[in-house]
């Protein structure tokens, strides 16, 4: 068990204690903490003792006097100091297995673990837990939770899942909610699998146990090219996908009318696809899910809207590129041949073709640096900061400083919509 430190805030009580980065957390008060939710229960006193080791192997004491809501001003490489919980299930439409070979490492981690769904709103299965799992949920309130359902009949749960326990899932649920331990619940839609009937029962089934469970998203499965040798699936067609907007949207009327909120969202993958009207901003209830993919394209388009209401006595800047997937493109082009009118500028959205996972997905988070070098030209280019993660990799493993070598113009991140604009015209 490791609780590797990877930074100490300036001016905390860590830093007074002469704590290092490349420590190790060894125990708390004598005791091996699992995780920073532990860790926060045992330093919630007026004094900890902590047990550290250095990169020698060499171990100390130190005491530490504080105030019960003082932070030590702590932060480790993991939020969990074992092992990740990971998935134990083989679902039939799993992102994961069909990630290309050659990736880092984190990118293959299948994890299922409930401490990651309350901290960061990743989705858990609820297949993998004990029942200590479940009484550490109770005890500490960890809510709310994120939960991957899929369908809520048992027989179809255990098919996509391709585990006999996974019928279990309105059990486990029910002893959450008992506890007073709320739930963010996703689906991931198959096209002839869990959608239709299937669908409709699992709306009924959790729509009933609302509020306990807050909210249901429903997003449409992402295929790669990495299929070979896995379980036949194919995507939405334009069609089936405006058969589920107008599936679900009488069900949203009917929760708004019933309860003041959607309850049910679908992603906007369904609706682009559809090429459905965008449900107004109220209709997404403060974007409960966006990290799902749930609202993303309402929420730039708003912030667009009300940045350029504020911008005053600005005009063109530098023309510039912006790489978008193609699902954003037919949405967001139109919004900055309008801006180019008003300013005179020649700024692009590019719509690239993600061949790196095999052409099917098509959202701006998926891109890799490679797809967006093949496709964009010009002095300057944008890019999206979801096409990165925090140490500044594409998904293809190549780095920001990698992608600045490579592109023979200025490059720029641009964190959102406002700061889009930011770049897009000048004072």
């Amino acid at each position: 068990m490791e609780g590797i430190i990877s930074g100490v805030r300036k001016n905390s009580l860590a830093e007074a204690a002469g704590i290092v980065a490349g420590e190790k957390l060894i125990t708390v008060d004598g005791v091996q903490v699992q995780d920073i939710i532990e860790l926060s229960f045992y330093t919630s006193d007026y004094e900890v003792d902590l047990e550290l080791e250095n990169k020698d192997g060499q171990r100390r004491q130190v005491h530490i006097d504080k105030h019960p809501d003082e932070d030590l001003g702590l932060e480790f490489e993991s939020a969990v100091f074992d092992k990740v919980r990971t998935c134990y299930n083989n679902c039939t439409f799993c992102f994961v297995d069909q990630m290309i070979p050659g990736m880092r490492p984190g990118l293959y981690v299948r994890d299922d673990d409930f401490r990651l769904s309350f901290l960061y709103g990743n989705f858990i299965t609820l297949t993998n837990m004990k029942d200590e799992d479940f009484e550490r949920i109770i005890r500490t309130h960890m809510s709310p939770l994120y939960v991957s359902v899929h369908a809520t009949d048992p027989e179809v749960r255990c098919a996509m899942m391709r585990n006999r326990f996974a019928g279990e899932l309105m059990t486990k649920l029910q002893r959450l909610l008992d506890a007073g331990i709320q739930v963010h619940c996703q689906i991931v839609c198959c096209p002839g699998y869990n959608d239709g009937e299937v669908l409709a029962k699992s709306f009924r089934d959790l729509y009933a146990l609302h509020p306990g469970v807050l909210t249901m998203a429903v997003v449409p499965v992402g295929l790669t090219k990495q299929r070979e040798g896995l379980f036949p699936m194919r995507t939405f067609t334009k069609e089936e996908a405006q058969a589920v907007v107008e599936m679900v949207t009488p069900w949203q009327e009917r929760c708004r009318k019933e309860t003041g909120k959607t309850f049910i969202y679908l992603g906007d993958e369904f609706y682009l696809l559809a090429e459905k009207k965008l449900p107004h901003t109220d209709w997404y209830d403060g974007f409960p899910q966006l990290e799902n993919g749930i609202g993303l394209t309402r929420s730039f388009l708003d912030e667009w809207d009300a940045t350029l209401k504020q911008m005053k006595n600005y005009s063109a800047a530098e023309p510039a590129v912006i790489p978008v997937g193609e699902s954003a493109y037919k949405v967001l082009q139109p919004m900055l041949d309008v801006v180019n009118k008003k300013y005179g500028s020649s700024h692009r959205f590019i719509s690239v073709k993600n061949l790196f996972f095999g052409g099917k997905v098509n959202v701006t988070g998926l891109l890799t640096a490679s797809d967006i070098l093949t496709a964009a030209e010009g002095k300057r280019i944008i890019l999206p900061a979801v096409v990165l993660n925090e140490d500044d990799l594409f998904l293809d493993d190549q780095s920001l400083d990698d992608f600045k070598k490579a592109y023979a113009g200025k490059v720029e991140i641009a964190k959102g919509a406002k700061e889009l604009l930011h770049y897009l015209l000048e004072r």
